[in-house]
């Protein structure tokens, strides 16, 4: 099981300039990783680790995230194939956020959709409405043959 140093334990400089690790998950025990890809640099997916998650990403290699609808341990890839390989993990300055580069696996699709990115439509203003439009990012895999949904 991974230790992290507590942040309350730390001064502002030792939290800001230091070596400790001490993410600060919010409220729920949570905290927001952004999770890019190795070669494109794409943002693939945001998702939230708790203390036990984060733990396994850093002990296994491959990342594992909190399913906050599910409320459970979800290893990303674990039924779709589609594992992510860390590359590397970094935190901003306060430490209460995370990037995570990947190698993805399988096929390439990080999302539940079936494509790439979780990133496939953007957000365009026509006449006063804000509307969705989808950016062409084409499906890797079909959701219903993976999940049965």
């Amino acid at each position: 099981m991974t230790i992290f140093a507590d942040p309350k334990s730390l001064s502002h400089e030792e939290l800001e300039e230091g070596a400790e690790f001490a993410p600060r998950f919010d409220a729920h025990g949570l905290i927001t990783v952004v999770t890019i890809e190795e070669g494109s640099k794409d943002v693939l997916m945001v998702a939230h680790m708790n203390a036990e998650t984060l733990g396994l990403t850093l002990e296994t290699g491959i990342a594992h995230y909190w399913s906050r609808s599910r409320k459970a341990i979800w290893k990303k890839g674990e039924t779709s194939g589609e594992l992510q390989e860390v590359v590397e993990l970094r935190t901003d300055c306060d430490q209460d956020c995370l990037v995570m580069t990947v190698r993805q696996t399988g096929r390439g699709a990080a999302c539940h959709t079936g494509r790439k990115s979780c990133f496939y439509r953007r957000v365009e203003l026509t006449d006063g409405s804000a509307r969705l439009q989808d950016t062409g990012l084409h499906r890797l895999f079909d959701p219903k043959n993976v999940y049965g949904k």
